[in-house]
């Protein structure tokens, strides 16, 4: 996605583009941080560019929870991402190219994830585990399920959201508990880590409409355009949030039990 021309050249004759490429590692963020630019932003932008050249119908990004109020280099990239993403939809003309994101949790055992850890610790017969802090909590979705509510986002779109499954939160020191009899002791919380993570933050909750399985922060800025999103391109029905909440992995109303977490992960 940095090279324009080959990614365009890619793009001819495509209906739908899933972005979902990304440097996400933290650390490496910080101390390569114009990797991150050239790929998580500038990349970002060659995507939408390339979408708008071959009139894409429908593009939609793979954000994360790390772009909520980012406290580190990875997370202000993505949230670069989404704003390049949401501000699209007025840059098109009379286009029929529309731009969305889907934002998400950790999904389960994916790469650089704190599952993989103790996987290969379990493997390895460590007995001890580490975890950075006693009250470290996330939000905790399976790839069938990612990729599931990708695929509705797409038919759901009109251009503009940023759609948020209503997911379930994990504490980490039940995820070492699910391995059985195993020892942990805690560290330190790592540069550039959160204990908690957000995925509607206060700010946009009177900006977002919640639907059954799934929220929906819209567009702050329309630039004249009128779209009703309270009912979606499936004919569902939304209701707008009147109230200020902020949807966190702390203070979900579901999180798994450690035999929950045992059978989700073994999955």
């Amino acid at each position: 996605i940095r090279d324009y021309d080959r990614l365009n050249y890619a793009c001819e004759n495509v209906d739908i583009i899933i972005h979902t490429a990304a440097l996400k590692h933290v650390v490496i963020a910080e101390y390569n941080p114009m990797e991150f630019v050239e790929t998580n932003i500038k990349g970002s932008h060659n995507v939408i560019k390339a979408a708008i050249h071959n009139r894409v119908k429908k593009t939609i990004l793979l954000s994360t929870d790390k772009a909520v109020n980012p406290v580190n280099h990875y997370g202000s990239t993505k949230l670069a991402a989404e704003k390049l993403f949401v501000a699209a939809n007025n840059t098109v003309g009379n286009k029929e190219c529309y731009f969305s994101i889907v934002r998400y949790g950790n999904v389960i055992a994916s790469r650089g994830s704190v599952l993989e850890k103790f996987l290969l610790l379990n493997k390895r017969k460590n007995p001890t585990f580490t975890i950075t802090h006693r009250d470290m909590s996330r939000f905790w979705i399976s790839l069938e399920d990612a990729t599931r509510f990708v695929w509705m986002s797409l038919a759901r779109m009109k251009g503009g959201e940023i759609f948020i499954p209503k997911i379930p939160s994990i504490r980490i020191i039940d995820l070492a508990k699910s391995f059985g009899n195993i020892k942990y002791y805690f560290t330190s919380i790592r540069p550039g880590e959160k204990i908690h993570e957000i995925l509607v933050p206060l700010e946009n909750s009177l900006n977002t409409i919640e639907f059954r399985d799934h929220y929906v922060i819209i567009p702050e800025f329309s630039y004249g355009k009128k779209i009703n999103f309270l009912r979606n391109s499936l004919n569902e029905q939304g209701k707008k949030c009147k109230k200020p909440f902020e949807y966190n992995s702390f203070n979900n109303k579901k999180f798994l039990t450690v035999r929950q977490i045992k059978q989700m992960n073994s999955k």
